[in-house]
């Protein structure tokens, strides 16, 4: 019989590296498990665990402070009191065992199934939360790891709550967040009145440039900026130096793609464009016209789109065109009608052994002789 590690709730050593890490298999299926719960921390709504069957049973687990429970991670056993999981009710473990319902059915033994996708290594490193409120990351974990499995078991991440020897990864993963929210309060203040206002035109697509709240533009009325010159028809700007300084990182567009993908919308762009401020000068062409030449200045950019239908939108239906043009002889020798087969039938079996010359020799043969029926029809009538 195989045997299983079991780790009490007094264990003190948190710094073992176990270095089970994740397959690739688990951490896909616990990614999915994470986009299904981003929201839970803002309801009151306890998630279905992968493996778990709801089972209102209406029967309270107990909260006597003695009362021990075993949970399965990972094949590994966990011996846990079950007082330290109710000490924290925001968490998903701590809502499963103090709600008073029973969300996750026991195996035969009594034992629980719980956190697919996260390895032992991980979920010990996490137990220590309840216990001290610090997380320590183990040797040979990410900080991305650790971050995804406090995501899911709705436990904070953040610089109170987690110690890491990686500090670059660490500071890392809290910027992220960080830029998330930022990004999310400039879609909302200063992004969606530019968005409606290309909605209102009709538009279903949108072209916004942040521009320095110190720059100026000084177009020319009479030499205005060409569609060219913009990038799009119908851009707009927003002048915002926080913002500005939020896209100077890469790290911070990728946040920001992601965010708007999270939203619905499609065919996000963000990068660095010129755009122009002022006139330089006018240059006259050799064929009398004037071409103006404008000062450009670098400047970060978003694009996005919410058309639904995408592709029909520039679908053109071909078959209602016929083509006047005949590029293949074979083609227009069997569009010719045929008034009399056994007089004027060309053979395929012709067609396909002559060459180019043979064949335009056998189209002017045919034509000469429904020309000629035409006119013996004509003399008869």
């Amino acid at each position: 019989m195989e045997s299983k590690k079991i780790y009490h709730d007094d264990s003190t050593d948190s710094s073992e590296s176990l270095n089970d890490g994740f397959n690739d298999n688990r951490r896909r299926i616990f990614r999915r498990q994470i986009n299904a719960n981003t929201n839970l921390t803002k309801s009151n709504q306890i998630p279905t665990l992968a493996l778990a069957k709801l089972n209102v049973a209406g029967q309270s687990t107990g909260n006597n402070e003695n009362e021990k429970i075993t949970l399965i991670v990972d094949d590994t056993r966990f011996l846990i009191d079950i007082a330290l999981l109710t000490q924290y009710p925001n968490t998903l473990l701590g809502r499963m065992f103090s709600s008073g319902i029973e969300w996750q059915v026991p195996n035969d033994r009594g034992e629980y199934n719980v956190a697919e996708g996260i390895s032992s290594c991980v979920f010990r490193a996490i137990l220590e939360y309840y216990k001290s409120g610090l997380i320590k990351c183990p040797s040979g974990v990410s900080v991305q790891e650790l971050r995804e499995a406090c995501d899911y078991l709705l436990i904070p991440f953040d610089a109170t709550t987690v110690r890491c020897q990686n500090l670059r990864g660490l500071l890392h993963e809290l910027s992220n967040e960080g830029a998330k929210q930022q990004f999310e309060s400039f879609l909302e203040e200063l992004l969606m009145p530019l968005m409606l206002n290309s909605a209102q035109r009709g538009d279903r697509e949108c072209h916004i440039v942040c521009l320095l709240e110190e720059d100026q533009m000084d177009w020319d009325p009479d030499f205005p900026p060409t569609t060219h010159m913009l990038g799009e028809e119908y851009s707009q700007t927003v002048s915002s130096n926080a913002m500005y300084r939020f896209f100077k990182y890469i790290e911070n567009r990728d946040v920001a793609k992601q965010v708007l993908k999270d939203r619905g919308l499609k065919k996000i762009r963000l990068g660095i464009e010129g755009w122009p401020t002022y006139k330089e000068k006018i240059k006259k062409r050799a064929d009398g016209r004037a071409e103006v030449i404008y000062n450009f200045i670098q400047r970060p950019f978003i694009h996005m789109s919410w058309e639904k239908e995408e592709a029909k939108s520039r679908h053109v239906d071909f078959q209602c065109v016929k083509s006047k043009s005949v590029t293949n002889l074979v083609e227009a020798a069997a569009d010719l009608p045929a008034i009399d087969q056994n007089i004027i039938e060309i053979s395929r079996n012709d067609l396909d052994q002559a060459d180019g010359v043979r064949v335009q020799q056998l189209i002017e043969n045919r034509i000469e002789d429904l020309e000629n029926l035409d006119a013996v029809g004509a003399d008869q009538n």
